[in-house]
């Protein structure tokens, strides 16, 4: 669908726009005004950069750099060869928190479901061999799958210590998340974060319903009780679905 329907639209959008700005901020003020609005939605095409010109009356120059500064701040996408499109909103990750993913996407405004693809018990194998070090020779294995409303946005691939949280193979993971298991039996007294951008296994992007070439955010996560190692989880976001946040002062 595209975004709008002619010249004359495009100039009473512009003229709308107004203000004292430069003509590069009016055109980056008319989009995002048009997508806050709804009016302009997720995969919808925006005018070529010859249609922005003819009805504009700007410079080529000017729309593409309004173009350019929308793309690098993630409010659209440029398909070389098709054109420009209204960008997937990224939902906001805490960076420096544990929380529950389903209080996230609820705190949205939005529905939380669960696909749970395995929970079973496991031997710890020589390659994990910083799991069998911290939880011993057996753990709880489980791979979730997060949705917001019906997208698929995190894959959950979590171990789990059996001594720290011994109920976890009977937890019915569709109606509660392993965070809120785990921070009743064993609540959290320390954490370790570490972030980087990678490409998802072949099995994660089934999951996320993503191509093999769409780059993801990962966060390989341990939490600690008081008595010791409770989980390490390897949660993948795809990275055109999700964004980390964190504030910090001295």
């Amino acid at each position: 669908m595209a975004a709008v329907d002619g010249d004359t639209e495009l100039a009473a959008l512009f003229a709308q726009a107004g203000g004292s700005a430069p003509a590069y901020e009016r055109i980056k003020n008319l989009v995002t005004a048009q997508i806050r609005s709804g009016r302009w939605e997720e995969g919808d095409q925006l005018p070529s950069e010859h249609q922005l010109v003819a009805a504009l009356g700007l410079s080529r120059m000017t729309i593409n750099r309004a173009l350019r500064e929308l793309t690098a701040e993630g409010v659209i996408i440029r398909k070389m060869g098709v054109g420009s499109f209204v960008a997937a909103t990224k939902q906001s990750s805490p960076l420096f928190e544990v929380r529950n993913i389903a209080d996230q996407i609820q705190q949205r405004g939005h529905r939380h479901r669960t696909e749970v693809v395995l929970v079973r018990a496991e031997t710890i194998d020589s390659t994990h061999a910083f799991l069998r070090d911290s939880i011993g020779s057996r753990g709880f294995h489980s791979i979730l799958v997060h949705f917001e409303d019906d997208v698929p946005i995190q894959v959950e691939d979590r171990y789990v210590n059996p001594a720290e949280a011994p109920g976890y193979l009977e937890q019915d993971f569709t109606a509660t998340t392993p965070n809120d298991y785990l921070s009743r039996v064993a609540p959290l007294v320390r954490g370790e974060h570490v972030v980087e951008a990678v490409l998802g296994s072949p099995e994660e992007c089934r999951l996320l319903r993503i191509e093999a070439s769409e780059p993801c955010l990962l966060i390989r996560r341990r939490t600690w009780s008081e008595h010791g190692l409770v989980s390490v989880a390897r949660l993948v976001h795809p990275g055109s679905r999700n964004r980390l946040e964190g504030v910090f002062g001295r």
